[in-house]
C-alpha cells in the first residue's frame, strides 16, 4: 500500500498546485487583462491531472478499504483549492496508523 500512497500524494499536490495556479493565475490573467492562454493551458493540464488524481485516489480508497463516504470526499478533494493539500496529509496519517501495529 505504500505505492499506492506514494502515487496518491504525488498527485494530490501535482493536482492542488495547478489548481491554485488556474485559480490564483491565471483566471485573473483571464478576466482582469483579457489573456486567456494560461487558463486553456493550465485548465487543461489540471483537469487531465484530476482524472489521474482520481485513479490513484480511488486505487489508495480500495487498497485501504475505505468506506464509501470518505472515498468520496477524498476523489472531491482536488476540485477545491487547497483541499487536495488537506486531503492528502489525512490520508496519510490514516495509512500510516492503520500500518502501525497496535501496542500492547
Amino acid at each position: 500500500m505504500n505505492a499506492s500512497l506514494i502515487r496518491y500524494r504525488v498527485m494530490a499536490y501535482v493536482t492542488g498546485v495547478l489548481l491554485l495556479v488556474l485559480v490564483l493565475v491565471a483566471m485573473p490573467l483571464k478576466y482582469v487583462w483579457g489573456q486567456p492562454t494560461l487558463v486553456a493551458v493550465v485548465g487543461t493540464t489540471h483537469g487531465f491531472m484530476y482524472m489521474v488524481y482520481l485513479v490513484t485516489a480511488f486505487d489508495l480508497a480500495v487498497r485501504a478499504k475505505w468506506s464509501f463516504p470518505r472515498t468520496i470526499l477524498l476523489l472531491l478533494a482536488g476540485t477545491v483549492p487547497v483541499l487536495s493539500f488537506v486531503a492528502e496529509r489525512k490520508a496519510t496519517g490514516w495509512v500510516r496508523a492503520r500500518a502501525v501495529p497496535a501496542q500492547a
